[in-house]
């Protein structure tokens, strides 16, 4: 009894604070977010909505803007897989009638009959099975349904006509009724746990001036105030009433807020959407089909310019300023170089792993027990004259970088940089000990570079992407540089593949821009 207590109150708590991530945007006057709503609204989808700015509202993955979204949470106790055929099961959802899909069906006629406009999102800890036939359909990326995936097919004897011809018959559509309805799907595989969710939020509310709780009181009573307030029949919130609410609560602080937050992205968190919570966000995400860019021509032709516009703008707002970079690695070393030590600008950097905290240049005083690099060289006969650098902090890549330098012919020499016994999400202690470890390794790269007179730095790197931003911020030192991106996933090669190469030539600009 005591453990179904316990799962029944986890899953309180996770609606609450995916509410609360959503609903702390009412009290940015910049954020899109204008309105919420919490267990009101369409009753077959009714968990949270958010409602956005129309003239600035988040796309979804084909570039059409998102004016709401309506999301159904579940939360389990244990860990678990569900399939296709589980979205037609209302046992799934906790419910004795209408499933899943019949829910996000009926609140796809009332709110995007065309198929745009609006999302019905799926958000549970539990995730799709490796083998179901929807996996590869939903978008990593923005968890959203690959649609062109889902009608790739002809046959219902395929694996994707074995979900259409469920859903088609569950659902009593035909196809084109069911192009419409997939269109609006998403499901979010909620791969946090509720104590990543309250660090999450503590940055949250840090940003938007709301009283954070400590982290080591056991008690965190936003969980339970959205259910009061539930209780009171105050479920609908737009900015005014919501600010309201919170002064009424004693929730607003006078604490002095951060620096602007700017977000950057070619990858999408399952519920917490950058638009919500940057002043502005570079969506990088039309360029890329899951992890893989679709032209190679566009790092080089249209990203890094993008990139560029965004950051010079950006810059010529303040001197300090924080980033949320959920982009590949090759792009957030470009934002570092952009940004450089010689820019005169402060960043800081928001880090998701281990804990959600904001890493900068000055967050600690440095301290000599933090673990160092140690480097060595390895000599690779295939020709060439560059060098190769495995950056190993979070994974050690030394042998896969050897392997794939040996098999392109990409270098004559191999400088392996690695944490001695502390590779892993917790390698790095703070932004200070990233910046410090980039500018060793940016100095030992550069005199490899010179006693070798390489003409070329292929760099592979493994680290937060704090990390690789401050190492950017060094690449005058290195250039030229390639950087590349590997297949985390195996969906192509498994392997490595070229991304940037900097310096490339952009106009002259200004921060003033």
């Amino acid at each position: 009894m005591t453990q179904a207590i316990t799962a029944l109150q986890d899953g309180f708590r996770f609606q609450a604070r995916l509410f609360w991530q959503h609903a702390a945007r009412l009290l940015d006057a910049e954020s899109p977010v204008i309105k919420m709503g919490f267990e009101r609204g369409p009753k077959s989808f009714d968990d949270i909505w958010v409602e956005y700015d129309p003239a600035r509202a988040p796309n979804d993955r084909l570039g059409n803007p998102m004016r709401r979204i309506h999301m159904q949470c579940k939360w389990h106790s244990e860990p678990f897989t569900f399939g296709f055929h589980n979205l037609t099961e209302p046992s799934f959802i906790n419910a004795e009638k209408h499933s899943f899909l019949h829910r996000a069906r009926i609140a796809q006629l009332a709110h995007a009959p065309e198929g745009t406009g609006s999302q019905f999102r799926l958000i549970s800890n539990w995730r799709l099975a490796i083998d179901d036939p929807l996996r590869p359909m939903i978008s990593k990326r923005s968890t959203s349904l690959r649609v062109e995936r889902l009608f790739a097919t002809i046959r219902d004897s395929s694996k994707a006509g074995q979900v259409r011809k469920s859903w088609r018959e569950h659902l009593a559509i035909d196809d084109l009724e069911l192009r419409r309805f997939a269109q609006t799907i998403a499901i979010g595989e909620a791969t946090d746990s509720l104590d990543d969710m309250r660090g999450l939020l503590d940055m949250t509310f840090r940003a938007v001036g709301l009283r954070r709780v400590p982290a080591h009181e056991t008690s965190f009573f936003y969980d339970d105030l959205v259910y009061g307030w539930m209780a009171q029949q105050r479920q609908e919130f737009d900015r005014q009433s919501f600010g309201d609410m919170c002064r009424r609560e004693g929730l607003l602080t006078t604490a002095a807020l951060p620096p602007k937050l700017y977000g950057i992205k070619s990858f999408q968190h399952a519920f917490d959407q950058l638009e919500e919570r940057c002043v502005r966000v570079l969506d990088l995400l039309p360029f890329f089909e899951e992890r893989f860019i679709r032209s190679e021509a566009d790092w080089s032709e249209r990203l890094y310019p993008e990139l560029r516009q965004f950051l010079l703008g950006a810059a010529g707002q303040s001197e300090r300023l924080a980033l949320a970079v959920e982009a590949h690695a090759s792009l957030a070393f470009a934002a570092g170089s952009i940004l450089d030590i010689k820019s005169g600008r402060k960043v800081d950097l928001e880090q998701r792993s281990p804990i959600r905290e904001i890493w900068s240049a000055d967050d600690k005083v440095p301290d000599n027990a933090w673990p160092h690099f140690s480097f060595r060289t390895e000599t690779v006969e295939t020709g060439s004259a560059d060098l190769a650098v495995a950056v190993g902090v979070t994974h050690d890549i030394g042998n896969a970088v050897r392997a794939y330098v040996l098999e392109e012919g990409l270098a004559g020499q191999l400088l392996i940089a690695a944490l001695p016994g502390r590779t892993g999400s917790q390698s790095l202690t703070c932004g200070r000990h990233a910046l410090d470890l980039a500018g060793s390794l940016a100095d030992e790269i550069a005199q490899k570079k010179r006693t070798a007179k390489a003409p070329m730095v292929h760099l592979f790197v493994s680290g937060p992407n704090a990390f690789t931003f401050f190492l950017g911020q060094r690449a005058r030192q290195m250039a030229p540089v390639r950087l590349y991106e590997y297949d985390f996933e195996g969906g192509r090669s498994g392997s490595y593949a070229p991304s940037l190469t900097l310096p490339t030539f952009v106009p002259t600009a200004g921060y003033d821009q």
